[in-house]
């Protein structure tokens, strides 16, 4: 049994390291900022998230303890990871692209990124029915 859990442990390792290497890669390959923002914060948090399981497998495996310190660690990182990318993206979208370079926005009329109060205005009046005397 003990083989075992060796053979996980070492499994989620080079997982780990796989998706470590290929997010790094593609961090230092991929042309332009928002495709090279998807490297690091999916397969680099995936690699990071294959250590801390490992970490966890091997605590309660051979030190027969739980820990919760890789579990806490394992879970602010799954949480924060989309939302550090999402600002990134932002600031990408508000210090690169202008309206006329956004592509159309689909079912909604409008990006909310790039609304100003005057946009948030003219949209509400066409909402708005004129009202009957």
């Amino acid at each position: 049994m003990e083989t075992l859990f060796e053979f996980l442990v070492a499994a989620f390792l080079v997982t780990a390291g796989i998706f470590g290497i290929v997010g790094s890669y593609g961090l230092i390959k991929l042309n332009d900022q928002m495709s090279r923002l998807h490297a690091p914060t999916k397969a680099t948090t995936l690699g990071v998230g294959g250590v801390l399981l490992a970490s966890m497998l091997h605590a309660a495996a051979f030190e027969k303890y739980f820990s919760y310190h890789e579990l806490m660690i394992t879970l602010f990182l799954f949480l924060t990871a989309p939302i550090t990318a999402n600002f990134i993206a932002k600031v990408h979208i508000h210090r690169q692209e202008t309206r006329a370079t956004m592509p159309e926005a689909g079912g909604d009329d409008h990006w909310a990124t790039h609304d100003t109060p005057e946009d948030e205005e003219r949209r509400h009046a066409e909402q708005t029915p004129p009202a009957e005397d």
